[in-house]
């Protein structure tokens, strides 16, 4: 059984750059991996530019949602400096209908 797990993806320095470039070989990725995402997109800063992104995946361990980090053209394009992978719950919120107690 799958849990969800959460991806938080920093830019490195020149990130915006390499996003631009790799940006449709990463929306490919997405589309062949839409399956185990649950949700996805960049972070912003106040002015909108991207700065990271997030990802909650479906996946079976955490060495399965880190092969799917590892597999995406923005971590082989070095688009990301740092990354971290933690088990999560959704507990409460609209996107889970209210509350799961």
């Amino acid at each position: 059984m799958a849990d969800l797990y959460a991806i938080i993806a920093w830019d490195a320095p020149d990130g915006g750059a390499k996003r631009s470039v790799h940006r449709a070989a990463h929306f490919a990725h997405i589309e062949k991996t839409m399956d185990k995402i649950s949700v996805a997109g960049p972070f912003l800063d106040e002015s909108g530019a991207m700065t990271g992104s997030l990802l909650l995946v479906h996946a079976a361990s955490k060495d399965e949602a880190e092969a799917i980090l590892q597999s995406d053209p923005y971590y082989t394009g070095g688009v990301w400096e740092r990354w971290e992978i933690s088990r999560f719950r959704a507990a409460a919120g609209t996107w889970v209908g209210g509350k799961t107690w």
